[in-house]
């Protein structure tokens, strides 16, 4: 019985990918599998700003790619967006201020779609929360997981569009957010019926700390294939060798 630690790595098929863009960018990225079985959901992660540091490998995002394909039977995909760089390399082109990177969130969905992967949920992390709201409600996509939502980029008719879509939006706000905090985030996205508001005691923006880091995956998995839960939580040991 092997601890679950902030760097543990849990098995699975993990392949590097490339998306190709409708405006004709390649982008790198990574799609993780479970190990032994076919995945029951999806889940396209959109990282933070890659402006002040976001990038694939971003933490939240990382350690869902590390866990949950093995916890909790979800494909993981993610990629950089145009002109982010990490240690899988660099996307082509120059970043667009959550413009042209419309073109990334459409490529990544549609290569989630055409490899037949199921139930595909969007999780957005700060910037990638933007992109989720402004571009993300795609016939394949069923529902989005916000983390740190800004609310500056995304307007009121994006919210608009996402409640028209029917497709269920989960936010989860942290008490000390730098940009949006609870009680704002649940007037802004009360205009979206499908939309939950959870507020996160003590969490601040970059959700830092392994229990913040517990609380995130345990919502993403609760939204995507709650059956994975034991007892409302993922479990925090691994039986066999990561």
């Amino acid at each position: 019985m092997t601890q679950i630690r902030a760097a543990t790595i849990l098995p699975a098929r993990r392949t590097p990918i490339t998306l190709t863009t409708a405006d004709g960018l390649n982008l790198v990225g990574e799609l993780a599998l479970p190990a032994d079985r076919d995945p029951v959901g999806t889940l396209v992660c959109l990282h933070p700003l890659p402006t002040h540091g976001g990038m694939m490998d971003s933490h939240i995002i990382r350690k869902a790619s590390y866990r949950l394909p093995a916890l909790a039977d979800l494909a993981v995909l993610r990629f950089n967006t145009r002109g982010t760089e990490s240690e899988r390399g660099k996307s082509e082109g120059e970043f667009g201020g959550g413009m042209t990177e419309k073109h990334d969130v459409e490529a990544a969905v549609g290569y989630a779609a055409a490899a037949g992967l199921p139930h595909i949920y969007l999780l957005g992390w700060s910037f990638g929360t933007e992109l989720t709201l402004m571009w993300g409600a795609l016939p394949p996509v069923e529902g989005a997981i916000l983390l740190s939502p800004p609310l500056r980029r995304a307007t009121d008719e994006d919210l608009d569009t996402w409640a028209a879509s029917g497709k269920p939006l989960i936010a989860m706000v942290p008490e000390l957010d730098d940009y949006l905090r609870p009680e704002e985030a649940r007037q802004r996205f009360a205009r979206v019926p499908k939309a939950t508001v959870i507020g996160v005691d003590g969490a601040k923006h970059l959700w830092v700390g392994e229990n913040y880091v517990r609380i995130v995956l345990d919502e993403i998995v609760r939204a995507v294939n709650p059956a994975a839960l034991h007892d409302g939580a993922l479990p925090t040991d691994w039986e066999g060798t990561p």
